[in-house]
């Protein structure tokens, strides 16, 4: 060496280099411990075809009175509470179907207004306290 200033020097990196590769004991058990372990992921539900089921009947049923009070004009057909748990349900399903693996939309494609979307699509969001910018965010995340 030129120096004892640049040996000094260079045993410090040499001294720095190993510590940085060999870890202390017991360092490896440590790293363990605070480890976050992450909980399995939930089996999916099975998804059974439905063609035979009564619910599936009541709910074809429920609907031809809902769309016969609205043509008669007795829009309280259903009081607003058993509308909101109604509407809770179905967008729980459906989302629920949707994470299993289903792709469907939520109601025939040309089956209702646009308007009819964009009124209950806004409530839906004010209800669960989101804005259309939170919506767009999420389905550039997720590609839904």
């Amino acid at each position: 060496m030129s120096s004892p200033k640049r040996a000094a020097k260079a045993a410090g990196k040499t001294a720095l280099k190993a510590s940085i590769k060999a870890p202390a004991k017991g360092a490896a058990k440590h790293a363990a411990k605070r480890a976050v372990r992450r909980p399995a992921a939930p089996a999916r539900p099975k998804l059974v075809a439905a063609a035979g089921n009564g619910v599936s009947a009541q709910a074809r049923a429920l609907a031809a009175a809902l769309e016969r009070g609205i043509v008669d004009g007795t829009l309280d057909v259903v009081t607003a509470d058993a509308l909101q748990a109604l509407m809770a349900a179905a967008c729980r399903l459906y989302a629920a179907r949707r994470e299993a693996g289903e792709e469907f939309v939520p109601v025939p494609m040309h089956s209702i207004s646009a308007t009819d979307v964009m009124v209950t699509a806004g409530g839906l969001l004010r209800a669960a306290d989101l804005a259309v910018f939170e919506l767009g965010m999420w389905q550039n995340w997720t590609g839904r």
